[in-house]
């Protein structure tokens, strides 16, 4: 099943129906509706959906966007809080999202499970900027991406146990609406969970049909670039637990969210891991432009056609 996402115009429409509109124009009938929707749009959206103008594939949390936050911001709560009112309101929202992914039909509700505390500015950024000056090979890449690991390992249990926690709440009320919750791939290391944990995460609701794993194509070749995984051999491992992916492109070493066929991706190597009609979602920035957009469908449909 190939769809594509909000994200991409959400930002520049007031109204939801000229939202989906414009998508349907570039040619997806299928649509993922993502975060950063305001309630506002949600009428327009319905009344396109009733319409039959599309059909969902998924939600994205949190959708709606909480009214108090101002910007698109997926993480602005998260499950891995300190904070109590944080946790709780990442549960609330989370609940208000199944509601509409159930009123919308839609077949997953992709998650960001949160993050062990740790400072981006001095672990991903810094390993970036020397894959980016053809470094990673260097001693001192080595060291501080080892260093970087470790102090993760150190402090990733007690997020790690929050997250499960959430899951096991949210699990039920899953069920309940008939929505499964998909675990995203996240782009940074000190996100939670990272490559082992997600292994661990999805053996541990193994038995539950409702929990699984949400591929990122663009996060996890952020972390292969960085030297921190290796994505078929990941895709190898986690192909058992997984729910669908988002769709997009990577230019080197750390600029994702561009049109296919604009980056490094080799989607010869990658589509196999997805059994046929599994979910496939264009995740596209805003600063994407539609005539790019449809020249890359054209080619996505010659070459995939059971992909499409």
């Amino acid at each position: 099943m190939l769809a594509f996402s909000t994200c991409w115009n959400n930002s520049r429409h007031t109204d939801g129906e000229a939202m989906i509109g414009e998508i349907v124009d570039l040619g997806f009938s299928t649509i993922e509706l993502s975060h950063g929707m305001t309630v506002a749009k949600i009428p327009g959206i319905r009344k396109a959906f009733t319409a039959g103008m599309f059909t969902c594939s998924g939600v994205h949390n949190y959708f709606p966007s909480p009214v108090e936050v101002m910007i698109d911001a997926p993480d602005a709560y998260e499950y891995t809080s300190h904070r109590p009112f944080d946790r709780k309101r990442a549960m609330d929202m989370t609940l208000k999202s199944l509601e509409l992914a159930a009123e919308f039909k839609a077949q997953y509700l992709v998650l960001h499970m949160g993050s062990a505390p740790m400072n981006t500015a001095k672990f991903t950024k810094p390993l970036t900027k020397l894959v980016a000056a053809g470094d990673q090979r260097t001693p001192r890449y080595i060291k501080d991406k080892i260093a970087f690991i470790k102090k993760r390992e150190k402090l990733a249990p007690l997020y790690y146990h929050r997250a499960i926690q959430a899951l096991e709440e949210l699990a039920p009320k899953a069920e309940g609406y008939g929505v499964k919750l998909a675990v995203e791939s996240r782009s940074r290391f000190e996100d939670m969970p990272n490559e082992r944990e997600m292994i661990r995460l999805q053996e541990h609701f193994r038995d539950n049909p409702w929990i699984g794993y949400w591929h990122d194509f663009g996060h996890v070749q952020l972390k292969h670039n960085l030297g921190l995984l290796d994505h078929n051999e990941w895709l190898g491992m986690i192909t058992p637990y997984l729910i669908g992916g988002h769709v997009h492109d990577v230019q080197w070493p750390a600029r994702d969210h561009r049109t296919p066929f604009t980056g490094t991706l080799d989607y010869e190597t990658i589509l196999p891991f997805f059994p046929n009609g599994c979910p496939l979602i264009w995740e596209l920035s805003p600063t994407r432009e539609a005539d790019e957009i449809r020249i890359a469908l054209e080619v996505w449909q010659r070459k995939f056609p059971d992909r499409s």
